[in-house]
């Protein structure tokens, strides 16, 4: 009985987790506040990353998820919504989710673009119903400075993702597994 319990206590503690994880900052506010939110994270890339430049200027189109919470105690979540932007005009509005279970406790914040290089790479993730990010797809850290350039990442990814912002106490951010939908804001 003993352990019945406690394992009802950490199911119930991740449960609740994953709900908390929902309730992200960005709400229901509809679309002109999501616009807001991902215009501010296209200028603070911009203005605290020039390395980055190359990749604004050669991508087919660009998702930004200007707030992901995450959070987990064993069991855990994530939640964040977004815009994609074609030449910097909004297309869709989509939400990134993604449940996990293992090893984790605490919660974090961050915010990530991804980066569509090629047309076949974007119009794949505009046709899907739910498009998943997988491990294989490169990341650019902004943070270690240098160069992005076309030699280093275009030629070798049609999707880039780049993960900035973090915040809290969850070792890690990665995009793989987060599932990617359609949304009305």
């Amino acid at each position: 009985m003993e352990q019945l319990s406690r394992r009802g206590v950490v199911l119930g503690l991740g449960s609740a987790t994953m709900l908390a994880a929902c309730a992200n900052p960005i709400g229901g506010d509809g679309a002109d506040v999501l616009d807001a939110r991902v215009d501010a994270a296209r200028d603070y890339l911009r203005n605290t990353y020039p390395s980055l430049e190359e990749l604004f200027e050669k991508s087919r189109g660009i998702l930004y998820i200007p707030v992901v919470t995450e959070a987990g105690l064993f069991v855990g979540g994530a939640y964040g919504r977004g815009a994609l932007r074609i030449d910097d005009v909004t297309v869709d509005y989509y939400s990134a989710t993604r449940g996990s279970f293992g090893l984790q406790a605490g919660a974090q914040q961050y915010a990530h673009a991804l980066f569509f290089m090629t047309e076949q790479a974007l119009q794949d993730f505009r046709t899907s119903p739910g498009w998943a990010a997988s491990a294989d797809m490169r990341y650019a850290t902004p943070s270690r400075g240098g160069s992005m350039g076309s030699e280093t990442t275009t030629q070798f990814a049609p999707v880039i993702a780049v993960v900035f912002g973090q915040s809290g106490m969850l070792a890690g951010a990665s995009l793989a597994g987060v599932k990617y939908s359609r949304i009305i804001p």
